[in-house]
This record gives structure tokens, sequence and C-alpha cells, in this order.
């Protein structure tokens, strides 16, 4: 082992899930990387984290719905490392559709990449990091947890719980020293959008025919004009993670500013805004 990745010359040990090539994972890795971390970088597969400049990041394959394969990856850095500092639970995906044509294996789907992964994998590492008396828990919500939005309702719901669950969590880790921290991106550039796209296709007995455009429109509404760099969000982040007293929350990206608004505004209100902006005007 070299002394640049050396454990005993590193600032911190990272675990970051959701690290393929042209995500946010990919540049959190990155970014902690500069900053002198030891980071395990994990997707399914290791062909997809292509790219990595930095010699502080290791590659580990880990599929974030296998619950033997995340102990497995948990055990083999501890050994290696000795420990880990930090856990980043960005794996996730979009749900494109409309929820009344949902099928059941799609809302499955949606909650084990975007709620019980982020669950697994944190409680998979905090019985270390009770040990240790120290850690930090960063999971990657979304403002769709805040303000739901039509076509996507299911990752809507998916994130709304990652977010109560990271709530939760923080309060019930303190006393072991342990810190929570939620991240509620908006616009933020990235592939999650193209990657959803490979797989959107409407049932040809859909109702929502004549919505395709609105539905197409609402998988690309984080990738537009106006979206964040992703070495931004990616240096603005692990700023604060590495920093004396992490948050325990930020939003920032496109549209986040007002999203927030949109929490103090009466429901129905929002709602109707969200209406008007994704299925009006449009048959």
């Amino acid at each position: 082992m070299s002394s640049s990745t050396a454990p005993s010359s590193i600032q911190k040990v990272v675990l970051i899930t959701g690290c393929s090539a042209g995500g946010i994972g990919f540049y959190l890795c990155e970014e902690f990387a500069a900053q002198g971390c030891l980071v395990y970088a994990t997707s399914r597969k290791l062909e997809s984290m292509e790219g990595f400049r930095s010699e502080n990041i290791r590659k580990l394959v880990l599929d974030v719905t296998k619950e033997d394969n995340i102990q497995q990856v948990v055990q083999k850095i501890l050994e290696e490392a000795g420990k880990i500092d930090i856990v980043v639970n960005n794996a996730g995906a979009l749900a494109i559709g409309p929820v009344a044509e949902a099928t059941i294996e799609q809302i499955r789907n949606a909650f084990e990449l975007n709620t019980f992964a982020a669950l697994r994998v944190s409680n998979a590492v905090i019985p270390s990091m009770v040990r240790c008396q120290e850690g930090l828990i960063v999971n990657i919500g979304s403002i769709a947890g805040l303000i739901t939005t039509p076509w996507n309702g299911l990752y809507c719901a998916a994130k709304a719980a990652l977010h109560a669950i990271t709530e939760a969590l923080a309060m019930e880790c303190k006393p072991f020293g342990i810190k929570v921290m939620l991240v509620a991106p908006g616009g933020i550039t990235s592939s999650i959008a193209k990657n959803q796209a490979a797989t959107l296709k409407l049932s040809p007995s859909t109702m929502y025919k004549d919505y395709e455009p609105k539905i197409i429109q609402r998988m690309n509404a984080s990738q537009g004009k106006g979206s964040m760099n992703t070495d931004e969000f990616a240096r603005r982040v692990v700023a604060q993670a590495l920093g004396a007293n992490p948050p325990p929350y930020m939003t920032l990206g496109n549209d986040s500013t007002r999203f927030a608004f949109y929490q103090w505004l009466p429901r129905q209100y929002v709602l109707g805004e969200m209406y008007k902006r994704l299925i009006e005007n449009n048959v």
C-alpha cells in the first residue's frame, strides 16, 4: 500500500453509493479524495465508474438492494481501513410515469433504490460508528421529497420517506456521537434524466398518451439551463460534511430556493402551481 493511500495518512474514510460516471456520486468521490480522504466508490458495475483521477479512490461492486452484498462491502472496508468515518447514501433513480398506471414492481423498485437502500447501508455501518463514538451519515434526498410533482410521484414519495427516516435517524444516533446530514438537491447537472430516458415507456394502452410531452418535460426538469454545476455541488456538500459541525440539513441547486419558499405557502396553492406547470394546457 502506497503512502498516498495508507489509512494512517488519510483524513477520513468515506463510503459512497451510486458512483457511476456522470452522476453526482462520481463528483462527490473526486472532491472527498481531493480533500485527503480515502474514498470507497461503489456501483453495481465496476466499468460504470471509469474515469476517476485520484489515487485515493478505490472502486467496489455494490448492489444497494442486496443485504448480503452490503454487509460484505462494509466488512471489507472495515478490514482494510479499520473504520468508516462517513457514509454518503447517494444511490437512487427517478421513477417517471403516471402513478395511476404504476405496477407494484415499479413502486417497490422506487422505494428499494431511493429509500430502503440508504437505510440498509446506514444500518450496516452504524455499529462500527457506535464503537468509535463518532461518524457521519449523509443522505442525498431531493427537493422532490418536499413538494410533490405529477409524473414523478413515486420518486417524490420515496424521497419524502427518506427525509423522514433521516430526521429520525439523526435524533436516535445523536447519543452515540453520530451525526446525520440530509442534502436535498434541486437541479444539478448529471446523468439522472438520461438514465431514466433509456427505460421510460408508457403502456400501449395508456390513458396519458396526450400528456407524454409533459411527462418528458418533468423527466428533464432537473437538467435545465439553471442547473447547478456538479463540481460546485460536490465542493459545497463536501465542505459541509468535513466541517467541524456538519449541518443537519442543506438544500442547493436549481429551484431549491423556490421549493423552500413553497413550504411556507398553503399546500393547495403549491399543488395548484405544480398542476399548471406540468399538466394544464397540454391537451
